[in-house]
């Protein structure tokens, strides 16, 4: 890639915390920093390390992501944030398409391959989603649908209770039971997977800490 002036910015963006950003991070290369979102990122108002990084980036600086669907959802969203940034004197770089797009620059069959990939892109999660309604009705018609399978049991979930209690916090026992702290909210809580086998007790407030509400993170490269 040709040589600029200004950081090197990395967005990550992984759908849940229990995904592992280790193929984006390594697409991505050496950078000067880092921001990763850890939510589905379905309209830019959920996604706080964009936002975060769109107050960060200055004039010179290129902004570098793993592939387009990382950076947006839909072929409009993604077209808005490149030329959001290209407008502000930001670089914007595609990783697996092998797109550059710079500040002034306004090649047509860049800006082609933009909406295109990303309309593809878009197409593409539409019909895994339709595939995946359409097998879920099916397995209900066939009274074979489970939902979601748990990871954890119920003596498991009794356990974190009985430790919550003695003090124990939730991010340790979640470590230790070998799941996500969101799985263990859900548990507790008797959400998504876990919803038919809550029992009629009262739970207090299960809402995660403030860094994984916020689901995002930023992280710099070494000095």
């Amino acid at each position: 890639m040709p040589e600029h002036s200004g950081q090197v910015v990395a967005y990550v963006r992984v759908s849940t915390i229990e995904q592992n950003p280790a193929r984006q991070h390594a697409a991505v290369g050496a950078v000067d920093e880092t921001f990763t979102d850890q939510v589905s990122g379905k309209s830019r108002s959920e996604r706080p390390a964009l936002a975060a990084l769109l107050r960060y980036v200055r004039a010179g600086d290129t902004v570098r992501v793993a592939s387009m669907d990382r950076l947006a959802r839909s072929a409009v969203d993604l077209a808005q944030i490149v030329a959001e940034l290209t407008g502000r004197g930001v670089r914007v770089e595609f990783v697996a398409e092998h797109l550059t797009f710079a500040p002034g620059d306004a090649d047509p069959f860049a800006l082609f391959q933009l909406h295109l990939l990303g309309a593809v892109a878009q197409l593409e999660r539409s019909l895994i989603r339709e595939r995946q309604r359409e097998g879920i009705a099916a397995a209900k018609a066939r009274g074979v649908y489970r939902g979601r399978a748990r990871k954890l049991t119920g003596d498991q979930i009794a356990e974190a209770r009985r430790r919550i209690a003695d003090g124990v916090p939730k991010a340790h026992i979640a470590r230790e039971m070998g799941c996500s702290r969101r799985v263990l909210y859900d548990a507790l809580a008797g959400r998504g997977a876990y919803a038919a086998a809550r029992g009629s007790t009262e739970l207090g407030d299960e809402r995660p800490g403030r860094e994984a509400s916020e689901g995002y993170a930023m992280t710099s490269a070494a000095p």
